[in-house]
């Protein structure tokens, strides 16, 4: 068997060994509950109100306006579950028993990254049928419901690998629950729940170049049909800086314990 074929084989283990872990220890009710909270708060108590600030009428308007950035928040806290489990495997000692045995040492990372993107992915779906449910319309072609979900699938898979990487750096597993918290907190510091032109000038600034506002703008304008304008490529940008950052970071990380 060719190295790579190993590879393939052995991080297919480790993602049916993840989504075994995630069935007895589920952690897509976080992942589900925390942006439906969120939804149903910004939408039923501030939604009128919000919603005339953004130029609609009610909470409808408001409504087509925030589930761009409940989809990313669901998103983005899918840094938490890799964060917890690469942790926790390197706490248990799981690893130092993988290390004896004819594993391919990518493997092992792959298959949580995968595992959890796959958490994240079943939450995005049940948080976008309650907005549908809640009346969430989008006048998107299927070609293009097809590009927003592909973007959410990227922006997924490079944030839990940023994810693997804080659970490797991470000295505890309560310190790898802590870390991902600041980039969860981007999509409300963004365009995802109000216009960034209603920001003080300092904290617009920040909104306009943080990547989760054009992740949201590129994922509301594949949904409403609306010009992509440089959102676009930005995305892309931050899509590639952010994978490559967080594959780099998790694997540097990973071979320097794991070869003590």
């Amino acid at each position: 068997m060719s190295t790579l074929a190993h590879t393939v084989a052995d991080s297919r283990t480790m993602l049916r060994r993840s989504l075994l872990h995630a069935v007895r220890y589920p952690v897509i009710t976080y992942l589900v509950l925390t942006p439906l909270i969120f939804l149903l708060l910004f939408v039923y108590v501030f939604g009128d109100t919000l919603g005339a600030g953004i130029g609609g009428e009610g909470t409808d308007a408001y409504l087509q306006y925030v589930v761009p950035g409940v989809l990313l928040l669901t998103i983005a806290g899918g840094v938490t579950g890799p964060a917890l489990s690469v942790s926790k495997d390197l706490t248990e000692g799981i690893i130092a028993r993988f290390r004896t045995m004819d594993i391919s040492r990518s493997a092992v990372l792959t298959g949580h990254v995968l595992g959890n993107l796959v958490q994240v992915l079943l939450a995005t779906a049940i948080v976008t049928a309650v907005a549908l449910l809640m009346g969430f319309r989008a006048p998107a072609s299927v070609l293009d419901v097809l590009a927003a979900a592909a973007l959410l699938a990227a922006i997924g898979f490079v944030l839990c690998w940023l994810g693997a990487a804080f659970g490797v750096f991470a000295k505890g597993v309560e310190s790898a629950s802590n870390l991902p918290m600041p980039l969860m907190i981007l999509p409300f510091l963004g365009s995802g729940f109000v216009p960034t032109e209603s920001m003080p000038g300092w904290l617009q600034w920040f909104a306009e170049h943080q990547p989760f506002t054009p992740f949201i703008e590129t994922l509301r304008a594949l949904l409403f049909d609306t010009e992509l304008g440089s959102n676009g490529w930005l995305s892309l940008v931050w899509i590639l800086v952010l994978g490559l950052i967080g594959w780099l970071w998790a694997r540097f990380l990973y071979e320097r314990k794991t070869v003590r």
